[in-house]
């Protein structure tokens, strides 16, 4: 059986985007699920896809109209789980993959949640304060009916944050008639949420890195490090990587790239951007062309940016050993090939940036019972829980002489179709 007729309208053959990538992978992974390979095909197809309008008043009294998504992929081993973003190219076709991805993400890490997906088509850089908070709640309100805290748990991802969810948060509270602190995480601490939660993703790439670089006989002091993308992902990975002694010898972010052989001063870099709202400018460093960050020499390459950031155009000019992604999708399935043939290590999006919302689960399940963990226990029980899901997906890729990233699937995609074929078919 293919994809339906309704799916496969999102894929362009010259450009399969997002969707087009996931798909590919499940391809890959499909062969190794042996008698699950019945069940394969629900991992092509979203369970559950909502598009609403989100009209807002503007400042100015004008009426805007907005377009919002949430998708949940699949909820056979728990609620949907999955962050939101405003940003003004999402699309069904992008939330689509992404909530794929996160089901195949919390599977690999062994979290009791399925994957889902949410987004507003909007640059909300062009919103006042009052507009952001009246299009937060509107689209709240609009996805209500779908998400709760036994369905669907959204949290922050591009452009959004703890305010984002607080509003959110509020928002269905007020529906509800009572305080629901578990319909969303990553609040603030003042409403529920989690010590550890904002550093939790950066900090869950360094901690993965840290036992890919162990496997591959590769000491990171005095190591090299190539960062993409300087926000809440990238800027704690940096600033980790550098407390560990690593030289972060290049940045680049969507104002510009910035190198320095011998290593950028990663607080001073941090404060820069910032200030000035990137790394253009920073006078610690020289700027390069985004094209040069690509080839500049270093032994751990972190893309936490945006998806399909690496392609069959750029992979090849790659000089690191080792590629942890801590944005989702940022490597297309053709540059996984070339990275792979060229002996260079690639760690995927699935368990490397996990730590967010393996923090969201612990923030959940404080919540509902309302006793909360230190920070020293967060991060502790994070990084066990990493590390066992790294060495599990290690194991695979030597078992089954695959890539990580298909070693990943493997083990993410038998959980899910194990827990489909139990639940079996109702009615």
């Amino acid at each position: 059986m293919t994809t339906s007729h309704a799916l496969a309208s999102y894929l362009d053959p010259a450009n399969p985007g997002a969707w087009g990538v996931y798909l590919q992978q499940v391809d890959r992974v499909a062969p190794h699920l042996g008698g699950l390979q019945r069940w394969v095909e629900t991992l092509k197809r979203p369970k559950r896809s909502l598009v609403v309008d989100v009209p807002i008043e503007l400042d100015d009294g004008t009426i805007a109209h907005f377009e919002g998504y949430r998708v949940q992929h699949n909820t056979s081993r728990g609620p949907g789980k999955g962050g939101i973003r405003f940003h003004q190219d999402v699309s069904l076709a992008e939330v689509m993959a992404l909530a794929a991805w996160m089901s195949v993400k919390n599977a690999a890490v062994n979290l009791p949640f399925g994957g889902a997906k949410g987004g507003v088509r909007v640059d909300p850089r062009k919103l006042s304060r009052g507009e952001l908070e009246r299009l937060t709640r509107r689209y709240a309100s609009e996805i209500a009916i779908v998400i709760g805290p036994a369905k669907d748990i959204p949290a922050p991802d591009v452009n959004t944050n703890e305010q984002v969810m607080a509003w959110i948060m509020d928002t269905y509270s007020m529906h509800e008639g009572a305080t629901v602190t578990g319909v969303v995480t990553g609040k603030p601490i003042q409403i529920g949420g989690s010590l550890g939660r904002r550093e939790a993703t950066g900090r869950g790439v360094f901690v993965v890195a840290r036992a890919a670089a162990a496997r591959i006989g590769l000491d990171l002091s005095g190591a090299a490090v190539a960062v993409q993308g300087l926000g809440n992902v990238g800027g704690v990975a940096a600033r980790l990587f550098a407390e560990a002694g690593c030289r972060v010898v290049a940045v680049q972010d969507h104002g510009g790239s910035v190198h320095r052989e011998a290593g950028l001063d990663v607080p001073a870099l941090l404060a820069h951007a910032a200030a000035a709202g990137s790394v253009r400018g920073f006078a610690g460093g020289e700027a390069i062309e985004p094209g040069a960050f690509w080839s500049v020499p270093c032994d751990v390459l972190v893309p936490a940016a945006l998806e399909q950031q690496i392609g069959a155009a750029n992979a090849g000019a790659i000089r690191a050993r080792l590629v942890v992604e801590g944005a989702n999708g940022p490597t297309t399935p053709e540059a996984d090939d070339i990275l792979r043939a060229r002996g260079v290590t690639v760690v995927p999006d699935v368990i490397a940036n996990a730590g967010g919302v393996t923090v969201s689960y612990f923030e959940w399940v404080q919540d509902f019972s309302s006793f909360f963990w230190t920070e020293e226990e967060i991060n502790a029980r994070l990084a066990r829980i990493l590390v066992e899901a790294f060495d599990a997906v290690w194991r695979m890729a030597e078992e089954k002489r695959t890539s990580l990233r298909t070693a990943a699937f493997i083990v993410a995609c038998t959980r899910i179709l194990e827990a489909r074929a139990l639940r079996g078919l109702y009615p």
